[in-house]
């Protein structure tokens, strides 16, 4: 069923309520369309149930969502005040954490691959910490090196 687009379903499904009405079997009219006969069963009985409304396309509807705006805006005010606040070691938001703060707040859980696309929704974006430390000292650390390196010359010497 890969090879078609969502597009191509609609035309899919009239065409199997088209030959079921001329007659056909279930099995004949999978293998002409190239579908499963399980497939072509359900958009008969969606018919038969329905009308011609099973017929149309639809976009597919999500999971209702289980945060709010204003909690998403309550949740981001949290992550804000900084991971240590939540009793964490370190100041670092991994996504199980996020999700304990939201648990603790909201009573609800997410998989942690999920937080992360939450976490944009309510406007946060990924931190990447940088290279290097934007007040480091290029000569101070030219002179570390410098001496660090005589020093381990010497020592293996």
């Amino acid at each position: 069923m890969g090879k078609y687009k969502q597009s191509d379903y609609e035309l899919l499904r009239r065409r199997c309520v088209e030959l079921d009405l001329a007659g056909w079997k279930q099995g004949p009219i999978a293998q002409a369309l190239g579908l499963t006969q399980g497939w072509v069963s359900q958009t008969l009985k969606k018919y038969r149930q329905q009308g011609v409304t099973a017929l149309q396309w639809r976009k597919p509807t999500g999971a209702p969502t289980r945060l709010t705006r204003d909690q998403l805006q309550q949740l981001v005010d949290e992550l804000n005040k900084g991971a240590q606040h939540h009793g964490f070691t370190g100041a670092v938001w991994t996504r199980p954490r996020v999700n304990e703060v939201i648990k603790k707040l909201f009573g609800v859980s997410y998989d942690p691959s999920q937080v992360g696309r939450l976490l944009k929704k309510a406007g946060w974006s990924r931190q990447k910490p940088q290279a290097k430390a934007r007040q480091q000292d290029g000569h101070a650390v030219a002179q570390w090196r410098q001496e660090r390196v005589a020093e381990l010359k010497k020592s293996t010497a």
